[in-house]
């Protein structure tokens, strides 16, 4: 498992004591979305962020390419979905795609692909129910009640945990669509590994709620052993199979 730390060349706007995620979420209590990307983006690259979190957990896959030759993947993956606070006190942050954009590329990570997430689920250590809510869906303070409800479900079961909300996905389904600004989402799997959220880019881009997730990829990954750029991988119509199940060149980021 592998560690990152923020870039010193980001803006941190000016933001200088460390928040907690309960003190995130109060102070975002009558924040739009755009004022909760800001103030999360900020706080997350300033480095208020838990431990744990840090630590990059290996997924591992296989595929086997048309010339019916196997191939393997490694890749690297957060334990949770973003989260802001400190070791003691922290909480999931839903963002909008820009948002994770932004502190994907300046980790020099990526989103996951509906495959992924799958892979992911089927290889997480701590696989939870989902837990709809149905009222004030994009609110924060609804965000804020979705995840105390997971620490209650989680009960300190510690390891790469899924099941527990929508991903934030890159898919062609964003740039196919016939309207622009879309976001992809997919997962939320059941206890049986069935996911709730069908692969879906109905929404805005710049809808959020409480059900959805960020889970930050390296985006270097190692195929046959040899590090890749994932995007070169998308873009390799023999290997692509490794991270993808979409046909084409998956849409690449937000």
């Amino acid at each position: 498992m592998k560690e990152w730390t923020p870039d010193p060349g980001v803006n941190h706007q000016g933001l200088k004591e460390r928040m907690t995620g309960s003190g995130f979420y109060q102070q975002a209590l009558s924040y739009n979305w755009k004022q909760r990307d800001s103030l999360a983006t900020a706080l997350f690259l300033q480095g208020d962020v838990p431990d744990f979190f840090k630590r990059f957990v290996s997924i591992k896959g296989q595929y086997t390419d048309s010339l019916e030759q196997v191939h393997s993947i490694e890749y690297e993956v957060a334990p949770d979905y973003l989260s802001i606070g400190t070791n003691e006190d922290w909480a999931r942050v839903p963002l909008t795609p820009m948002a994770a954009q932004v502190i994907a590329d300046s980790l020099h990570c990526f989103l996951p692909t509906r495959k992924m997430v799958n892979e992911i689920y089927e290889q997480s250590k701590v696989k939870l129910a989902p837990v709809p809510m149905y009222a004030f869906r994009d609110s924060t303070v609804t965000m804020w009640q979705h995840h105390l409800i997971i620490e209650g479900q989680r009960q300190g079961k510690k390891g790469l945990i899924a099941g527990i909300k929508k991903d934030v996905v890159i898919s062609n389904m964003v740039s196919q669509h016939p309207k622009q600004n879309r976001v992809a989402i997919y997962g939320w799997h059941l206890l049986n590994g069935k996911p709730i959220q069908p692969l879906y880019a109905g929404h805005v881009n710049w809808y959020v709620d409480y059900s959805h997730g960020i889970r930050l990829i390296k985006r270097t990954v190692k195929v046959d052993g040899k590090k890749m750029d994932y995007k070169d991988l998308l873009r390799n119509p023999l290997l692509r199979g490794l991270l993808t199940n979409e046909a084409e060149p998956v849409f690449l980021n937000y």
